[in-house]
């Protein structure tokens, strides 16, 4: 059911020694209590079928269908613990441990990986590993810090295609502050996008002229970029033909981290909440996937979400889905209909083989072949060579002009022999205008009959692969180009990667100050050096080491072995060279200020001032942001009901309330998230909406009920935070927690605390002080509906209400709720 391979387990055996019923006392010790005799530790190798065989998981074979309920696992104990178990039994008499249990309880399967991970690590202490030269110092710690970026490795590449990522000529120019452009086309309709551009590199140190006149000349060309417009070639008369577009205008620092990560080298991009960290991702990935088309590019990030964040992104690109490829268990969340796991492309490469066969049975009837070619990949490839290619060649030998201009005579659309089979084309494909238009278009119908027959000749494998497993490893190690998976997966996998002979070129790595500096140091090592090198060229490291840190839960490991600083946090702190994003777009920039204190220069992008939702005030409240102070309820501020599981009600009770108002002021509940600094209060918040709110049609349900450190990464537009604490500030110490929690929202958020204690914490000056500017009395504005037209800023016209506790607001929000009931019983009768 819930058990995977590989996962790590306990085996359990109890004996009760109390009476059914009776309560558990929490000062008394606990094993007597529940009457626990043994535990022992293992790890699952999967479940038996009625052969006693390991069912394989995730196979392409359906799982078989096991009678009855009982079910049979096979499991890894630990070998010194049996030794010692039997020793005892056959010795001392005592009994057999094994024969006892009765519960096998799972670990939490979010912390269930360090054993994969410690394993992992000890086999690589034990091979020959070979972490590429330009890389080996710096991971090290001495040696040139900047040693690997781009500008200082001996294989720079001076002309790179940046495909769609500039919108237009004058984007481009504002992109390269400084330096000369220089255009191949003089006409200003032909520059447009895509450009190719070339870069001047810099010569070796011993090239500098001593001549006075010459020097000018040498600047001027270091700062010259000569761009090169290039047309994509036509790719067929049907809409889906035309390529998908980026459409982002990215600046200027996020035009740079494109570049870097497009050259050799290592790449280190600091990016801020909302500064688009995962759009320079995607986009270097797509400029590396069409400049590279051989190379196969590695994605790695912390977590699941943020994999299937940029998979979504991925999609909106102009990257064949055939070479997109999503490894582990986190796909089940992809937002898209699409399969990305091994099983879902297998299964996609063999639909799309049967689609493509039935377009060569059509071009086949159209073209008049007698036989069946369409049977297999391999009869349609000869039927390429031999009908196709050679109609083509004698075609193109018909229309193609010998020396001087073309004359007006030569119709290209009266010889060409795919007419029949492009008669379902939305437009006619010829327009007869001229020469170099038809020209064009006949071309690019050829280009869309040549690409199904290159498709079916990649898949010409799966024919010859019977079984799913052979299928999916030859998708892994030959057919995919963009490979991703989370770095607890590669710690799992790593050793059956390896073996297949698995490779790549590069690897970028999102949400990297996240990522433990063990785990990062396993994704470079998935594969066999060749010939003793790595064989990798690039590495890209985007994340934000101002936010949250790895989770290291034992203190010691943590504070004294510094383990919660990530590879990433090092490498900033050893002064690798970084391009850190400067211009945020998520938040209004009144909210970006609460955070923006903590960058070097964090500005806002011009939308969050000119768009009309951030212009515009949040529906029945006073202000964009407030700290509302909240105080003892019915004489209690934290409680803690078990150890360190904090709780307060009086803040649950007032962060609910503010929810059901806002949706009965016409909020949508999923725009709205609830964010809290405790697990404790996380559950009882979620304890409070399931009694205010259950399913209330009139009210919904928040986005989500969740912590600050489970929400990095994520935003809403209106969040909603509880600090819990009255006795002491507790973690929000941490600054990196603090940032994270003021930079999820984007319009609008409201914080419910203990001021008094807050306030005097200096660590969070530079946020508390802003708070507190404002009234700590929450101010609402009851008669405005959602939206409102409001400005951000305005003093409404309608009556404004201050609620001076949580009890005012929930009978306020009570009675909101009641008379909205009458007024509509009122209006159906």
């Amino acid at each position: 059911s819930g058990l995977r391979k590989h996962d790590v387990c306990f085996l359990i055996t109890v004996r009760p020694t109390q009476p059914y019923g009776t309560k558990f006392d929490r000062r008394r010790p606990f094993v007597e209590q529940t009457g626990l005799v043994y535990v022992r530790g293992c790890e699952i190798q999967g479940m038996l079928d009625e052969k006693g065989r390991v069912i394989e998981e995730a196979g392409p074979e359906p799982k078989p269908r096991l009678k009855g309920d009982c079910r049979t696992y096979r499991v890894f104990l630990d070998p010194n613990q049996y030794q010692q178990d039997m020793t005892n039994t056959i010795q001392n008499g005592a009994e057999d441990v094994y024969e006892t249990f009765n519960i096998i309880m799972r670990r939490k399967p979010k912390e269930n990986n360090f054993k994969a991970v410690l394993e992992t690590i000890r086999n690589l202490m034990n091979t020959d590993c070979v972490v590429p030269d330009w890389l080996h110092d710096i991971i090290l710690g001495y040696g040139d810090p900047s040693s690997a970026h781009y500008s200082k490795m001996p294989n720079q590449i001076s002309t790179l295609d940046f495909n769609d990522t500039f919108l237009s000529i004058d984007h481009l120019r504002a992109s390269f502050p400084g330096y000369n452009i220089k255009v191949t086309v003089d006409n200003p309709v032909l520059q447009v996008p895509p450009f190719r551009i070339t870069f001047p590199i810099k010569g070796g140190k011993g090239k500098k002229r001593k001549e006075e006149d010459g020097n000018e000349e040498k600047a001027e060309e270091v700062k010259t970029l000569i761009v090169e417009p290039h047309v994509i070639p036509n790719r067929g008369p049907y809409p889906y033909n035309q390529p998908k577009r980026n459409t982002i205008q990215f600046t200027h620092t996020q035009i740079e981290a494109i570049r870097a990560g497009m050259q050799p080298g290592l790449t280190m991009v600091v990016g801020p909440p909302g500064t688009g960290k995962t759009d320079v991702a995607v986009q270097i990935i797509s400029n590396l996937y069409h400049n590279f088309p051989e190379q196969r590019t590695l994605i790695v990030t912390h977590s699941n979400q943020a994999l299937n964040q940029l998979f979504e992104k991925i999609m909106a690109l102009d990257i064949d889905e055939r070479h997109l490829l999503r490894l582990g268990h986190g796909e089940e969340e992809l937002e898209t209909e699409k399969d990305f796991s091994r099983y879902g492309r297998v299964n996609y490469v063999l639909a799309r083989r049967l689609e493509l066969l039935r377009e060569v049975g059509r071009l086949q009837e159209s073209l008049g072949v007698p036989g069946d070619v369409s049977y297999t990949c391999e009869t349609a490839g000869h039927f390429f060579l031999y009908q196709v290619m050679s109609r083509w060649e004698e075609y193109i030998s018909k229309v193609k002009v010998k020396g001087g201009k073309p004359p007006d005579v030569v119709d290209v659309s009266g010889f060409f022999p795919f007419h029949q089979y492009f008669a379902n084309a939305p437009q006619p494909i010829f327009k007869g205008k001229s020469y170099e238009e038809d020209m064009e278009i006949a071309e690019g119908c050829f280009r869309h009959i040549k690409k199904i027959f290159t498709q079916l000749e990649e898949f010409r494998a799966f024919e010859l692969l019977r079984s799913g497993l052979d299928r999916s490893k030859y998708l892994l190690v030959k057919e995919a180009k963009i490979i991703a998976m989370t770095c607890t997966h590669a710690a799992l996998k790593r050793h059956d990667l390896v073996e297949l002979g698995f490779k790549y070129d590069n690897i970028l790595m999102e949400e990297s100050a996240q990522i433990l500096e063990i785990e990062t140091f396993i994704p470079l090592l998935l594969q066999n050096p060749q010939d003793g090198f790595s064989r990798l060229k690039r590495w890209i490291m985007i994340g934000d080491h101002h936010q949250l840190p790895p989770v290291i839960k034992n203190m010691a490991f943590q504070k004294y072995s510094n383990m919660e600083q990530s590879l990433f946090t090092r490498f900033v702190r050893v002064g690798v060279p970084t391009v850190d994003l400067d211009a945020q777009g998520r938040a209004r920039a009144s909210l970006c200020n609460l955070y923006n204190w903590r960058y070097k220069n964090l500005g806002n992008l011009p939308h969050v001032q000119l768009l009309p939702e951030f212009r515009t005030a949040n529906a029945g409240l006073l202000y964009d942001f407030q700290l509302v102070n909240v105080e003892d309820f019915n004489g209690v501020g934290e409680s803690e009901p078990n150890p360190y599981f904090y709780q307060n009600l009086g803040e649950a009770e007032y962060v609910v309330a503010l929810f059901m108002y806002m949706c009965l002021l016409g909020y949508p509940a999923d725009r709205i998230s609830i964010l809290t600094t405790y697990n404790g209060q996380k559950h009882l918040i979620r304890d409070v909406i399931n009694q205010r709110c259950g399913n209330n049609p009139l009210i919904g349900r928040p986005n989500k009920v969740t912590t600050v450190d489970r929400f990095q990464g994520q935003q809403n537009d209106y969040i909603l935070l509880s600090l819990v604490r009255t006795k002491a500030v507790g973690h929000l110490r941490d600054v990196r927690r603090l940032v994270v929690a003021m930079s999820r929202a984007r319009l609008g958020l409201y914080i419910f605390a203990r001021v008094s204690l807050f306030q005097n914490c200096f660590e969070l000056t530079p946020a508390f002080s802003q708070l507190t500017a404002r009234p700590l009395h929450l101010h609402i504005v009851p008669t405005e509906c959602f939206p409102t037209a409001r400005l951000n800023g305005e003093r409404p016209s309608h009556q404004i209400h201050v609620i001076k506790n949580m009890p005012q607001m929930a009978n306020f929000v009570y009675n909101m709720y009641m008379h909205m009931i009458q007024s509509t019983r009122h209006y159906q009768q």
